[in-house]
């Protein structure tokens, strides 16, 4: 396979696993595609709005892009989920919404909160402190993922994840999007939001290091306020990581989050290759027909 991108419109496309299908995004659209019951596949297609200028800037483009994502993949996931169930059995977007507002913080209480107090009751400071915390944080972390990937519908989740990652590389080196052309590419990607949560979990180690005091409460409370920044730096690294993905540097800072795929993707078949080439057709303009 080639060390460097050939199509100029590669950076533009992002996407996520949604239940049994795709989501793919560019810079004006937005589609999804899930696998009906009935073996069909059905896609569909938004036009999103760019963000405004001001939340375009370096470092303050990572946190506003998140907040971003993570409604669109909100409406995702309650839309794709609905597809299989009954109409009396269909979630809402306030149902999803809670419970997701509800996981982020308990993530936050679990790889904060956690690993804080464990060090802190190890009664180390300074230099060593950061890095057994950050060391505690990166194995909860993978720990986490690691047991959730023997899940029947999670190890199903990181196969489309691992489709939509194929896809795009193949869309990435200009080949024709056929299911044969994408098969032979990797499910691993440089600007997956895995890499993005490595990064973080890394960077927070670095950058936590310049908080002096060692006042438990106010060392707490810099680490959760510093959560915005360590997005920004982490969001601009993973960009320069698929940008210059043939550069060594880069290749090195994104390794860790790139290791980790080979937990939170897997090797999809055939049926989810197809629905992941839908979705990034559907987002190209190079897919007309689809159901509705």
């Amino acid at each position: 396979m080639p060390r460097t991108e050939t199509n100029p419109h590669a950076l533009d496309i992002g996407g996520q696993a949604v239940i049994e299908g795709v989501l793919m995004k560019s810079r004006q659209k937005l589609a999804i595609a899930v696998r009906l019951d009935d073996g069909g596949i059905r896609v569909r297609r938004e036009t999103i709005r760019r963000l405004p200028k001001l939340l375009r800037l370096p470092l303050v483009r990572g946190v506003a892009t998140l907040f971003f994502i993570l409604i669109l993949g909100i409406k995702a996931l309650v839309w794709s989920a609905n597809q299989s169930l009954k109409k009396d059995e269909e979630l809402s977007t306030l149902e999803l919404a809670v419970t997701l507002f509800t996981s982020l913080i308990v993530a936050t209480v679990v790889f904060v909160g956690v690993p804080f107090a464990v060090t802190k009751l190890i009664r180390l400071t300074g230099f060593w402190f950061n890095v057994v915390e950050g060391a505690i944080r990166l194995a909860l972390f993978v720990g986490y993922v690691s047991a959730i990937s023997f899940m029947r519908d999670i190890r199903r989740l990181f196969q489309y994840h691992g489709a939509e990652h194929m896809a795009v590389n193949c869309y990435e080196f200009s080949e024709p999007l056929t299911v044969k052309n994408v098969a032979k590419y990797s499910t691993i990607h440089p600007r997956c939001g895995t890499s993005f949560i490595m990064l973080v979990l890394l960077i927070t180690i670095v950058l936590y290091s310049f908080i002096s005091t060692e006042i438990w409460y106010a060392k707490l409370l810099w680490r959760i306020a510093l959560i915005p920044v360590v997005a920004g730096l982490s969001y601009e690294v993973l960009r320069l990581g698929g940008r210059f993905r043939g550069s060594r540097a880069m290749r090195s800072l994104v390794a860790p989050g790139m290791w980790v795929q080979r937990i939170t993707t897997q090797k999809p078949d055939k049926g989810m290759i197809e629905v992941a080439i839908k979705a990034l057709k559907a987002v190209t303009g190079k897919e007309k027909n689809t159901r509705s």
